[in-house]
């Protein structure tokens, strides 16, 4: 059951968004510390079952009637760009700093910004526009095209940006329905689709990282109940810049498991980014409070 909305406890909110971010930071670790010995489509495939497990535990008897959805396309294509998202960024961390994925990662609060625009008739005014073009030169300079820093495996993660802010969009168009039964479609679609793979790239897994895969899955699904959480209790708009201390955890996840900092040109690009992001949220939250006056 998704809790009531309390919008005068921000603080406990913020403690959860903050929360959320150190456990999907987590996960992303145990994933590129799984990658170094077992294909990624496996890790993706224990996290989507080991999350799958948790929500049956959760939800028991009542999945059945919980999965009912009024729109199962839509939901069928938002679990299909979650697990995209999740696929293209596991496979980028095979190959690059867990700082810099995240780093590029946190394009998905622009691009869904575009998306809506495009997508969704919202409007596209300069202010927007600056943002978004602002956040795709932070990328450029974490991306270094045309230099011998650059490896192709960033592009994973840019993609997984972009279909993680189509799984965003089509959330929006999915509000008709429970927290419980995205979740549900989410990790059921997932699981499924990943099990296709399984015959052709399961490995044996050994007894010392059995710990690794549960711990990835549970700490995915632990993020996902403090994000729920944390919105129950506060307005996005309040939350929204606290999503970005995720490169703050994966910095800390890399240098703790990898002995890996991000470089000068990840930390320029992430703080422009960053940067970008916040300056779109403070318009639309002084347009939330002038709506007869458009910032944009």
């Amino acid at each position: 059951m998704v809790p009531s909305f309390h919008p005068d406890r921000p603080g406990l909110a913020v403690a959860f968004m903050l929360g959320a971010f150190s456990m999907l930071t987590l996960m992303d670790a145990f994933a590129k510390l799984l990658g170094q010995g077992y294909h990624p489509l496996l890790i993706v495939w224990a996290r989507f079952g080991v999350n799958a497990l948790v929500l049956g535990a959760i939800f028991g008897r009542s999945v059945p009637r919980r999965l009912r959805t009024r729109q199962p396309g839509l939901q069928a294509g938002r679990a299909l760009f979650q697990m995209g998202a999740i696929v293209a960024f596991f496979f980028a961390l095979r190959y690059i700093g867990l700082a810099q994925a995240t780093a590029l990662g946190d394009l998905n609060p622009v691009i869904v910004t575009l998306g809506a625009a495009l997508f969704l008739g919202e409007r596209l005014g300069v202010h927007r526009i600056f943002g978004i073009v602002a956040a795709f030169v932070g990328a450029m300079i974490i991306l270094r095209p045309g230099t011998g820093m650059f490896h192709p495996a960033a592009l994973l993660a840019l993609a997984a940006a972009f279909s993680f802010a189509g799984a965003v969009l089509l959330t929006r168009q999915v509000r008709g329905d429970s927290a419980a039964t995205s979740q549900l479609w989410s990790s059921l679609v997932g699981l499924a689709l990943s099990s296709l793979a399984l015959p052709f790239i399961w490995q044996p897994i050994a007894w010392g990282d059995l710990w690794v895969f549960a711990g990835l899955g549970l700490a995915g699904s632990l993020s996902q109940f403090l994000l729920i959480r944390a919105f129950s209790l506060a307005e996005a708009g309040t939350l929204a810049p606290f999503g970005y201390s995720g490169l703050i955890f994966a910095s800390f996840w890399g240098w703790l498991m990898f002995d890996q900092l991000p470089d000068g040109a990840t930390i320029l690009g992430a703080l422009v980014i960053i940067g970008a992001g916040l300056y779109v949220w403070s318009r639309e939250r002084r347009a939330a409070r002038l709506p007869t006056v458009s910032p944009r």
